[in-house]
């Protein structure tokens, strides 16, 4: 694992391609039939393809904070 990008459980993966689909950067794609992370350089841990992900097979376990900018 890859810290800070999606983790796919390939057991869960249809390959059904939503996330491929909803990814902006092009940082997901299909490889054997199955969902994997192939730029995690562009990866902007928007977690679009875990809530587009039928099956659940997606997780982004990091967390993103909002930091108010001071004046």
């Amino acid at each position: 694992m890859v810290e800070g990008i999606p983790e796919i459980d390939q057991d869960l993966c249809t390959g059904c391609n939503s996330c491929t689909l909803e990814c902006p950067t092009g940082a997901v794609g299909i490889v054997n039939g199955k969902a994997v992370i192939i730029n995690p350089e562009n990866c902007q841990y928007c977690t679009d393809c875990e809530r587009v992900c039928p099956a659940g097979a997606i997780k982004c376990p990091f967390d993103i904070v909002l930091v108010a900018k001071q004046s």
